[in-house]
């Protein structure tokens, strides 16, 4: 794995890594949504094992940086939370409204912060 460590060593590296995880984890998290709520049977099966799968995969490609934890999820909420709006946009057709724009401008900019910000 020394590609991957020299890759997420430097910070756009390190966030494009999060930014799998983050559509990991939504898309995780939506196969679960969809499992519970919009399918039945054999579908409904697959849905929540797939979103265990992915998951799963998820947890080692979130903790592939070695950054300080607090820094490393501050940075993955704001990964996490323009991955999952694009993934509610496109999966179940549900667009932000003014306060998650309002909100999100502050997420992302202090996920910005925290990952260029050498203090």
């Amino acid at each position: 794995m020394p590609f991957l460590h020299r890759f997420v060593a430097h910070p756009l590296g390190a966030l494009a890594a999060l930014a799998l995880a983050a559509f990991l984890e939504a898309y995780g998290d939506s196969c679960f949504q969809a499992g519970f709520y919009r399918s039945t049977g054999q579908a409904r099966v697959a849905a929540v094992v797939t979103g265990v799968v992915v998951l799963g995969i998820y947890g080692s490609v979130v903790n592939a940086p070695r950054w300080d934890f607090g820094r490393l999820i501050g940075v993955y909420v704001a990964c996490f939370f323009l991955v999952a709006q694009i993934l509610n946009r496109l999966r179940f057709g549900h667009a932000p409204t003014p306060p998650v724009y309002a909100g999100g401008s502050l997420i992302l900019a202090g996920g910005l912060l925290m990952a260029f910000w050498r203090g």
